[in-house]
């Protein structure tokens, strides 16, 4: 969380200093606490963005979201809103809540190279623009910018001119030896690399393949049988039941559910048009018939809360830089919209726009977990674990190899290989020596 504002760390010198005002305007003692409880909250609800830099639609869609909380009472309600007015009026003397501004500052936000030199923090710059400007994908920006990050902190006193292909094997060699690191980790690390040196320095660093790889364990993928899908999925509730049926029914990646739009659910061709997935590429899966129905009605759950937005001028979703510039109207159209909304809005840490995201992964991944443990299955079962059962048991059925690499967005027909390892069953034509006894 930003934890600083004009040079001035938040401490409790700043949180003693905002008691006081609140003392001074005659709060009862007894509610201070909520009060700074409630500050601290709306902080968390902004963070990356500095204190500062928040503009009164901020406040306006934090006391949105607790009026729409079930949990938060009318008068609890009331008591946020006096707090963050007296945060911003009487302590801080925002412009905007009618005091004078307060002096410019510099704040750091969230995952910053804070401990690295001007010149790295330069390099890390340079490499963030590249990646924007080819479009990259968040999570690859903020990847490859950590791992650029840690590359450079291995060298805390060279300048990136001064590295080459040796700096970065001793690098790579560091991290299998020292970390122990998974082999897609490393390749994670080296593809980073890579893209700063020739990408973004426009320096190509040659062949350098004698470096110490992490080792790859060969592992088989958890599939559960038809009877434990059916017994995992019936125990969850919705929204989550419908994620189930699309993650099994579809072979979708779970980040593939959370950010399908509206627009790419096409009922009448009984498909799904899955955008920009993994490695970038776009693919057609099947619409399983069983989810048809609670596609629409969550489609219209969708548009009923984009419909509310709107009236709060919070209805623009996110888009890709070329897509908002080629639609500059489709922030605002429904069909743009996820399918799975968040359930609160919240403010972009880019643009400081306050918009409403799609699902939170993470509650998936808790209700699946939960799901397994709740319906007795002996085997670890993740969102993942469905798409693995998808797979398994299409090649069951008889279903093409190759059909199933394209259903799953496969670039290479040997990563689909891998579900033959369990059709084959080694060793269960065996009969054990100890039951011939």
């Amino acid at each position: 969380m930003s934890n600083t504002m004009g040079g001035t760390t938040l401490n409790p010198q700043f949180w003693q200093s905002y008691e006081n005002c609140l003392i001074k305007n005659r709060t009862e003692a007894q509610h201070i606490h909520w009060h700074v409880s409630w500050c601290h909250q709306f902080i968390k609800f902004i963070d990356p963005m500095p204190l500062d830099k928040c503009q009164p639609e901020h406040v306006s869609a934090f006391l949105a979201n607790l009026r729409d909380s079930q949990g938060v009472k009318g008068w609890r309600y009331t008591q946020a809103r006096t707090a963050l007015w007296y945060l911003f009026h009487d302590h801080l003397k925002i412009s905007w809540a009618g005091g004078e501004s307060p002096a410019n500052v510099v704040i750091k936000s969230k995952g910053s190279a804070q401990e690295l030199s001007e010149t790295h923090q330069q390099t890390m710059e340079k490499l963030r623009s590249t990646l924007i400007g080819r479009l990259y994908a968040k999570r690859t920006i903020i990847a490859y910018c950590d791992w650029a990050s840690r590359f450079l902190s291995y060298y805390p006193h060279r300048k990136i001119a001064d590295l080459d292909a040796i700096s970065v094997k001793a690098f790579l060699t560091y991290l299998a030896e020292e970390h122990n690191v998974a082999v897609n980790t490393q390749k994670q690390a080296l593809n980073a690399l890579v893209f700063l040196f020739q990408e973004a320095e426009g320096r190509p660093l040659g062949d350098f393949s004698d470096f110490a790889r992490a080792k790859k364990p060969i592992k088989v993928p958890v599939v559960l049988s038809r009877a434990e899908v059916t017994a995992l999925l019936n125990m969850l509730t919705p929204p989550f039941s419908l994620f189930g049926g699309l993650l099994y029914g579809a072979g979708l990646r779970l980040m593939e559910v959370t950010r399908l739009r509206i627009k790419d659910i096409d009922f009448d061709q009984g498909q799904i048009l899955v955008r920009d997935g993994k490695g970038r590429k776009d693919r057609v899966t099947v619409l399983p018939d069983i989810c048809r129905d609670p596609l629409v009605a969550q489609i219209a759950e969708s548009r009923r809360i984009h419909t509310a937005d709107l009236q709060r001028d919070h209805g623009e979703v996110w888009l890709p830089t070329a897509l908002r510039k080629k639609y500059p109207g489709a922030g605002s159209d429904w069909r743009w919209q996820y399918v799975f909304p968040a359930t609160r809005v919240s403010v972009d840490p880019e643009n400081g726009r306050i918009r409403r995201h799609h699902f939170d992964e993470s509650a998936v991944q808790r209700a699946v977990k939960q799901a397994a443990r709740e319906s007795g299955l002996s085997k670890t079962a993740t969102p993942h674990t469905l798409r693995h059962s998808f797979a398994t048991h299409l090649l069951e059925s008889g279903s093409d190899i190759r059909t199933v690499q394209e259903l799953l967005g496969h670039s290479d027909v040997s990563t689909t290989m891998i579900y033959t390892h369990v059709l084959n069953r080694p060793g269960l034509a065996v009969t054990s020596p100890v039951d011939r006894l």
